[in-house]
Order: structure tokens, then sequence, then C-alpha cells
């Protein structure tokens, strides 16, 4: 079998791939021997004017040399040394005011509102991929560190903590966690270890940002670095 004969194969298993994930992929023709999809005829005053092929055909022409993007969620590997270091995707900033979350169909990070309260986010926020909770989402972590990050980017982190949370009635824990490769925190172990007053602005945050948006939430005493292990192992 010739190269772009695989390359088509490798072509049709990707669009596969795109369907079941109801992502809509257009009908194209196989590649030319060069690897380039082929030019459109187009009868234009009696005479034929070749025209590239339209884009969706020309992308998926080029899955030679990139593959399909990865899902955050289901894709990116949660990391060897789990439940104690994990990759966590950030959804929002340090500092933030802006709701982002990840849109499950498209893998991509959407704005879901901006905070109805004066507040912004205190620390780096985000989920661990491949878990899953009860309330059918990925398990929320606080990623304490020195510097915000971009959201969509994942960052390691250690868990030190579990802060137990009933929003609208329904449990949505938090995992409490410092960056392993920020000098400054990843020596810490254990939540127990912080300053009292940096649980107090963590504590308060979440019981504060949807009052404006006249939602409950209920915040409990915060757990240990084991209570974080138990909860983490429980959804992978």
């Amino acid at each position: 079998m010739g190269r772009f004969e695989r390359l088509n194969d490798v072509r049709v298993a990707i669009s596969v791939r795109l369907k079941e994930r109801g992502v809509f992929v257009p009908k194209c023709t196989k590649m030319t021997t060069n690897g380039a999809a082929p030019a459109v005829a187009v009868k234009l005053n009696n005479s034929a004017v070749h025209q590239p092929a339209p884009l969706n055909h020309r992308i998926l022409s080029t899955m030679d040399r990139r593959s399909v993007a990865a899902h955050p969620w289901h894709d990116l590997e949660i990391g060897s040394d789990a439940p104690e270091i994990f990759n966590v995707v950030i959804e929002i900033n340090k500092g933030s005011k802006v709701k982002y979350e990840l849109d499950k169909k498209s893998g991509l990070m959407k704005v879901d509102r901006i905070l109805y309260s004066s507040v912004v986010y205190p620390h780096n926020y985000g989920f661990i991929p491949r878990t899953l909770c009860e309330d059918e989402d990925p398990i929320d972590v606080l990623v304490i560190m020195q510097e915000p990050v971009l959201p969509g980017t994942f960052v390691r982190a250690r868990a030190i903590g579990l802060m137990p949370m009933i929003d609208q009635g329904e449990k949505d824990d938090k995992i409490i966690a410092v960056c392993a490769d920020d000098p400054e925190y990843r020596h810490f172990k254990d939540i127990n270890e912080f300053p009292p007053h940096r649980l107090a602005e963590i504590r308060r945050f979440f019981e504060d940002y949807k009052k404006n948006e006249n939602k409950d939430v209920i915040v409990d005493n915060v757990f240990g670095h084991e209570a974080a292990l138990q909860a983490i192992s429980h959804s992978m």
C-alpha cells in the first residue's frame, strides 16, 4: 500500500471518529498523489475555471501532518502518579471574573457567564481529566500557585485538601491543590500547613460568588490530604 493510500485510510478513520462525536464532516474526495486536495472545476461562461477545493476539503487533506485536536477531558492523561500528582486542565485563571467552562461536545472553553458578585477567582480553577463525579462532571480543582494561567492550559498539581460543598442542593466538592512545578508552593503536602486566613478567603469566595444570582452554596469544613486522595481515587 502506498503512502497516499495509507493517508486516505487515516483520513477516513479520523472522519468516522469525528462523526461519532457529533462533529459535521463534509464528504471529501481522495487526495492526489502529491498529498493535496484536488482542485474543483467550475464552469464559467462556457469555460472551465479551476478553483481550490473548499476549506473543509483542504483541512481533511492535511490530516497526514497533524492529528485531531485532543479533548481535554477524555483524551488528556490524568498522569502516571495520580492520585498523588495529577494533571489539571485550567478553565478559569486566577483574578478572573469571567466564568469559563469546558464545552463537553467540542472540547473548547466557552464563556458561561460573568460573575454577578464583585469577586474574582482567588486561584486558578479547573478539573482533573478522565474523572467523573456524581454531577456527571469531572472533579473540580482549585490550584494554588504564584501566577495566573491561561484557560485551556494544563498543569501538574498535588492535592492538599478537600472542600465539601453543596451547590443548589447538589454535591459539588472541590479539591484544593498546589502546583507541583511552582517552587513557592510545591513543598506543601496538607491544607493544615497553610495560613488560616488563606483558607478563609477561599471559603468566603465560594460562599459569596453566587449570592447575587440567588443561588445557595453551602461550604463545609475543609478536610486534609488523605480525604482529597480518596475523592480523586473515587472519581477515576
